[in-house]
């Protein structure tokens, strides 16, 4: 099947009892034994969930994976991965990683005896020369969060493989409507589905898609042992919201590269990120291993903080808050919110600047969402 008929198919069976055909909400902490060691595969919802597995189920079927697994919150999933390496082992990580990303790395996996090499992934030799004898993992996420940096994921693959190397992927922008990893030799993907893949600011949850029997295994011990699953009601909203995964992200795409190329002839505007755009460094890249350029578009405002938080105040559609991927046009400022865990100094290196502004493009009118960003501008 394609991917809108998986969206809208996978892991959903009518139900067995009453033939309804949405997906129940099994809100239920535990299950009934047939008898002394015998169940009907579910014991204890921490464990597995049917309203669970129906999400899990459906977001392997889209990543192409070998199985999935939901979480609390995307947080909860990079927890869970993270536990994957031990005391002493090494990660290479892209630079501008989302903010909690970094926070979790450096603030809290260094205190358990992780070491972590924060660095732009856009060259081959300066990878390699970051890998050390106790390198274990790569991350990556691309787009980046937030300027949208582009990975070529078949080189990462291709070093990491060299050096019998674990690859993880954040697919929380592209979604795998856009961009699916483990087609590419990624060994894990891991998902914010707060974002996209519910797609209506209504939940946190967090996803995790292996592609060997090994990694299954190891993360459902993990998740299981570690507690770290999402409830059965949490999993239904996002269940709900990937059944629209496709045509919102043919809208959000549209609506956010007429804003790029908008900004990009504003004299207030300096810089624009957006990989649909000729002009973006990873603009080649992100044409041969993607299929659509995301809803994300961030910029560099003219005039630094003034102007930044001139601009923000101006706005009415876009709406002042953190998160994307929904319905609902949002607009952040990563200096002073999703990034304000990274050291000042490590986000003035890495690019993100006191005028960055990054735009989670909504579904509404476009012509409404230009106005709303003309009228903004005219008055910094």
């Amino acid at each position: 099947m394609r991917f809108e008929t998986l969206a809208i198919h996978s892991g959903r069976e009518p139900d067995p009892t009453t033939g309804a055909l949405a997906s129940p909400i099994y809100q239920t902490s535990i299950f009934v034994f047939e008898d002394v060691g015998v169940t009907r595969g579910y014991d204890y919802s921490r464990t597995a969930n049917p309203t669970r597995k129906a999400l899990e189920d459906c977001i392997a079927a889209l990543e192409g994976g070998k199985a999935g697994f939901a979480f609390s919150s995307g947080m909860a999933a990079e927890t869970t991965i993270m536990h994957l390496l031990k005391a002493g082992d090494h990660v290479v990580s892209g630079d501008d990683v989302y903010g909690g990303t970094y926070r979790l790395f450096e603030k809290v996996m260094k205190d358990f005896g992780l070491e972590f090499t924060f660095l732009r992934m856009d060259d081959r030799k300066r990878i390699e020369e970051a890998i050390r004898p106790n390198t274990r993992m790569i991350w990556i996420e691309t787009p980046s969060n937030p300027l949208l940096n582009i990975v070529d994921i078949e080189m990462v693959v291709d070093i990491a493989r060299r050096h019998k190397l674990m690859t993880v992927a954040d697919n929380t922008f592209a979604t795998p409507y856009f961009l699916r990893p483990l087609e590419y030799g990624v060994d894990l993907v891991v998902h914010s589905t707060t974002k996209y893949l519910n797609g209506h600011c209504d939940v946190i949850g967090g996803a995790v898609v292996t592609a060997t029997d090994e990694s299954t295994e190891r993360v459902q011990f993990l998740l299981n042992a570690m507690g770290t699953c999402a409830s059965p009601f949490d999993c239904w909203l996002v269940l709900r919201g990937i059944k629209t995964l496709a045509v919102r992200m043919m809208q959000h795409e549209e609506n956010a590269a007429h804003i790029a190329i908008y900004l990009e002839k504003h004299p207030q505007v300096k810089t624009v990120f957006y990989p649909g755009l000729k002009s973006h460094p990873g603009h080649e890249i992100a044409m041969r291993q993607m299929e659509g350029f995301g809803g994300v578009v961030s910029f560099e405002i003219e005039g630094g903080i003034e102007a930044a938080n001139s601009f923000l105040r101006r706005v009415k559609i876009f709406s002042l808050a953190v998160s994307l991927g929904g319905v609902d046009s949002l607009v952040e400022h990563p200096a002073s919110m999703s990034h304000t865990s990274m050291p000042e100094e490590v986000r003035r290196d890495v690019g993100i600047t006191d005028g960055l502004i990054r735009l989670s493009v909504g579904l509404e009118n476009i012509d409404d969402l230009i106005e709303d960003l003309e009228q903004a501008l005219e008055h910094v």
